[in-house]
């Protein structure tokens, strides 16, 4: 289901994109694209998906900070966030918390808005530090039932994302508008025993490209004082 939406929403973004960037005079796009200006304003936000979760306690439970800058039709962007799982298994229990991180570039297909509303694209490499325990029975023929305990304390991962999404401003200095992710590459190194089953800020490794998706709200703040 969720998958399906993600696409619907992706899909809707592409139409708009097209509709968008044909609607410009093609003089104002050329200019548009000629350089990168000097960035006028930071936006900081945050998830509030994470934060229904946390509070409605999910088994998935956290926070994360999101903050970008624009240079013209270009923005540097970064995420900041924690994570922990904590997840029944059909003869176990898993459960991880960790920190993590992406940085990238977005390009905004809204040329020239005044508003700096966006339509974008971007790129994201992620990293996540964890630590991960697993405990699980098993029947030994000698022994009967057995319980073995798994850990990973120092894990390390990364990735990359390919994302699409839209902001628009609501009010005054109050942007909002939703991320959507496409996460592929994940690699994790730790206790070669235990393999990885949920990344902090990727998900579940067994899916291999995995579908995210953000709901976020910002606070824009202006280096200067804007007419």
């Amino acid at each position: 289901m969720r998958q399906a939406t993600l696409k619907y929403l992706l899909s809707s973004v592409l139409l708009f994109l097209f509709v968008s960037t044909h609607a410009q005079d093609k003089k104002e796009a050329s200019d548009s694209l000629k350089r990168i200006r000097k960035p006028t304003s930071v936006r900081i936000g945050t998830d509030l998906i994470a934060i229904g979760k946390t509070i409605f306690d999910s088994p998935l439970t956290g926070w994360e900070v999101n903050a970008d800058v624009d240079f013209g039709r270009y923005y540097l962007a970064v995420d900041y966030g924690s994570s922990s799982l904590k997840d029944s298994l059909d003869n176990g229990y898993y459960s991880n918390d960790g920190r993590y991180f992406r940085a990238g570039v977005d390009v905004n297909f809204l040329l020239k808005d005044p508003d700096k509303n966006m339509v974008f694209f971007g790129f994201r490499y992620g990293r996540s530090s964890f630590n991960e325990q697993l405990s699980y029975e098993f029947t030994a023929d000698e022994f009967g039932p057995v319980l073995k305990e798994l850990s990973n304390p120092n894990a390390r991962a990364g990735w990359g994302e390919l994302i699409t999404g839209l902001r628009v401003k609501m009010w005054k200095s109050i942007w909002m508008g939703y991320t959507g992710r496409l996460k592929f590459l994940p690699g994790v190194k730790g206790n070669p025993e235990l393999e990885t089953y949920d990344i902090p800020g990727y998900g579940r490794t067994s899916k291999g490209t995995y579908w995210g998706f953000n709901f976020q709200i910002f606070y824009r703040i202006p280096f200067q004082r804007e007419k």
